[in-house]
């Protein structure tokens, strides 16, 4: 996930979290500190640490904060320090794995020698990646939904889950809810909004400037955004009737709805990754470059993220793609995507390329060493391994109507305004530099295509639709 990076990448939960829990802690009996989302912290006295397992510690977070049962799938222990970020398997040793953190930042970062002497790993207990979103709609205990509730928060305000102003000013009323209790009529409250904005809104809403430069942006937002706008997101919040008496009971209803928002986010449980595309050629020398982005991926899809203008530039469901990875010695390790698009008006198969040079979020540590592309590909897989083994369609989503047939088009989506146009969700397909290519004989060619066959051979098949190439027809042929 996102660290504070020079190349521009959204700062990430770990930004704050350069502490310590595990690396510098002996081997007789002592206490070790697990971080939560909120920035507060559990010691556990633990006996024989190097030989504890991420499920043993996992347990023992989950009897101090007395948490139900489903929080042994909804969240999992973390490694995280402002270089890297490893969600642990339940056999790993965290203590073991603390004590070779600066190996794994030599192997998988390209941070400099300094920095990597310098940093050390905190433990952290967050949202397990691989949990489904339709899960959470079934939790109702209180702490679970406050933890998942201060993780999601904190990704809003980092910029990491990118949203539309209308959507920041949502959440962010119901965080002043949270934070500020109902809203009351002449209260003193636009101060205590204005003091603290960056509590409510992320950083890049709360510039107080929107001149002639902020307009030529042009980045979605509007003048006189901010504090107006979240204060009148804030009266509309609506109570839950009878639930006044009891403040902490209150806030259940309001933690369920801040999740259930960022639920329309395609990308939120997203794992991210750094990496960079190529811009496209501009002006009279053709210059492109490349721009930094972040890449989601979750149980749903790949979203590619603009890491400095915070809006999605690529989101592809599994359907929809086909991917693989290459990792040439001399040269940063690639994540390839294919996809379907347009090429003046005539339909095309489009290749982008990932450049993966750091590497921010890790599943699973391997023997042997592997490129950023090679995760990126596996969690893919893993992904879609978890997809196909999901439970069927419940009755309400089957009530809906029939399933769609292969080929046919997908039924909308259940919130529509996440399809309007300019969304910071909507992919922006014209800022990407893409291959067009026509696979001829044995040859791929860049050329208008007329190909019916993939370039790659990983890409989901389910009984249900899959990606579906371009298909040769007279007017490819004619364009």
């Amino acid at each position: 996930m996102d660290g504070t990076e020079g190349n521009g990448g959204q700062p990430g939960p770990a930004d704050r979290s350069h502490r310590s829990s595990v690396s510098s802690v002996g081997v007789r009996a002592a206490d070790v500190l697990v971080y939560l989302a909120d920035d507060t912290m559990v010691p556990l006295a633990v006996e024989n640490l190097p030989s504890l397992t991420a499920h043993e510690l996992h347990q023992a977070v989950r009897e101090v904060l007395q948490l139900p049962d489903v929080a042994l799938d909804a969240f999992a222990l973390w490694l995280v320090s402002p270089l890297l970020e490893v969600q642990l398997k339940p056999k790993h040793q965290p203590y073991k794995l603390g004590r070779q953190w600066q190996e794994l930042l030599l192997r998988f970062t390209d941070a400099p020698d300094d920095d990597v002497a310098m940093d050390e790993p905190s433990l952290q207990f967050r949202r397990n990646v691989f949990f489904p979103k339709r899960r959470e709609l079934q939790i109702h205990d209180k702490e679970v939904l406050r933890l998942l509730y201060e993780e999601a928060k904190g990704n809003v305000l980092a910029a990491r889950y990118p949203c539309d102003v209308e959507d920041c000013e949502a959440l962010g009323a119901l965080v002043c809810r949270v934070q500020l209790g109902p809203y009351q009529p002449g209260q003193p409250t636009a101060c205590a909004l204005r003091e603290k904005l960056d509590s409510f809104l992320p950083a890049h809403l709360c510039k107080r400037g929107h001149g002639l430069f902020a307009a030529l942006r042009g980045r979605g937002t509007k003048a006189g955004t901010g504090e107006q706008g979240l204060l009148n997101a804030y009266r509309r919040v609506k109570e839950v009737a009878g639930s006044e008496s009891e403040h902490e009971a209150s806030l259940s209803p309001h933690y369920r709805a801040y999740l259930l928002k960022c639920h329309e986010l395609p990308f939120y449980g997203s794992a991210f990754f750094h990496g960079e595309i190529d811009k496209p050629a501009q002006g009279f020398l053709h210059r492109g470059g490349q721009k930094p982005v972040s890449v989601a991926i979750s149980l749903e899809g790949v979203h590619v993220i603009d890491s400095r203008e915070k809006h999605v530039l690529l989101g592809l469901r599994f359907q929809e793609l086909s991917w693989d990875h290459t990792s040439p010695e001399e040269e940063e390790s690639v994540l390839w995507l294919e996809f379907d698009g347009d090429n003046e008006g005539t339909p095309v198969n489009k290749l982008l390329k990932i450049y993966s040079k750091q590497l921010s979020w890790l599943i699973a540590l391997p023997r042997t060493p592997v490129t950023v592309a090679e995760l990126m590909s596996s969690l893919i897989e893993y992904c879609i391994e978890l997809s196909q083994a999901a439970e069927p369609a419940t009755p309400q989503e089957s009530a809906a109507g029939p399933a769609s047939a292969p080929g046919s088009s997908p039924p909308p989506t259940q919130h529509p305004q996440l399809r309007r146009q300019g969304s910071v969700v909507c992919s922006r397909i014209q800022h990407l530099s893409t291959i067009d290519y026509v696979e001829e004989g044995e040859q791929i060619k860049r050329v208008k295509p007329k190909r019916s066959t993939s370039f790659f051979s990983r890409q989901l098949s389910l009984g249900q639709g899959s990606y579906a190439m371009v298909q040769p027809t007279e007017s490819l042929e004619q364009g």
